[in-house]
């Protein structure tokens, strides 16, 4: 893929929704509401999060931060008023939960490998507050390089991989569900999938095996093994130096262990890999 800098020399610095939610409850509303440990966990601590449906498809991706007044949840994918919507139709008087204002926060995040970064890797500002001179980054983060980091670490941010549709072990976040915590939204579905030990496709990396321009590769465009339907692109980028396509698939089950197959209409013969931030559904019994 694209050539890349050292990845700690790269800093991650975007703006995200911040929903604030306030009261003594929040730590077991958001127990109860999302795929995270909660309960218990530290003030200011960020913890990563999948919300789901009741039938354990990702909806959004948060990270949550809690206070001694309350909560903030941002949403680093998926649409927060959803979100909102969401809370605020599951939220009663009992729980002690009260819904703020919506507002955007500024987030920096060191690239690095895995799915989780380290706690001293993500940081947010305040309202017009710098970062401190310890998160000045040499090289400048593109949006080319940013890309090319998220399609190889396999982060899965795109519309096409985050489309309602698709469960977290699908998509490599195994370390962003607790499965030996109480109920949840969703629960069910993922212990299910956890203790079955099987899903029907898993999110992969993949390169061009030669350097074209045209035809474009792009998402949507379907993944074959002998002709028979093997996955499809969900992300698609053309790397400037190579001259070569690369990006990530939803590819299916019976594909997994082969190394290339075609893409699209003109069978484009593409190599496959596990990316490197993906984190495998839990084996079961």
């Amino acid at each position: 893929m694209t050539a890349m800098p050292p990845m700690d020399s790269l800093i991650w610095d975007a703006t995200f929704p911040l929903l604030r939610l306030e009261g003594s409850g929040c730590a077991g509303f958001l127990h109860g509401q999302t795929s995270a440990s909660v309960n218990g966990a530290s003030e200011g601590k960020l913890i990563p999060a999948c919300w789901l449906n009741a039938t354990g498809r990702v909806q959004a991706l948060l990270e949550i931060r809690l206070d001694d007044a309350g909560a903030d949840v941002l949403v680093l994918h998926g649409d927060a008023d959803l979100v909102i919507r969401g809370f605020d139709r599951v939220i009663f008087p009992a729980d002690r939960v009260r819904l703020g204002p919506k507002r955007e926060q500024r987030r920096l995040q060191r690239l690095q490998q895995g799915q989780l970064p380290a706690t001293d890797a993500v940081l947010w500002l305040d309202d017009g507050a710098e970062p401190p001179t310890t998160w000045e980054a040499p090289t400048s983060s593109s949006a080319q390089l940013l890309e090319a980091w998220r399609m190889r670490e396999g982060w899965p941010l795109s519309d096409a991989e985050l489309n309602g549709d698709t469960n977290p072990f699908e998509l490599g976040l195994a370390h962003w569900v607790k499965l030996d915590k109480g109920c949840y939204l969703g629960q069910e579905t993922v212990a299910k999938l956890a203790s079955r030990g099987g899903v029907k496709q898993q999110l992969r990396s993949w390169r061009s095996t030669t350097a074209f321009e045209e035809p474009r590769l792009e998402s949507g465009d379907r993944l074959s093994l002998k002709a028979e339907r093997a996955g499809v692109i969900t992300s698609a980028a053309r790397d400037p130096q190579s001259g070569q396509w690369f990006g990530l698939a939803l590819v299916r089950r019976q594909a997994l262990d082969v190394e290339k197959l075609d893409a699209g209409t003109e069978a484009i013969p593409l190599n496959l890999q596990r990316p490197g931030g993906f984190c495998d559904p839990p084996m079961g019994d």
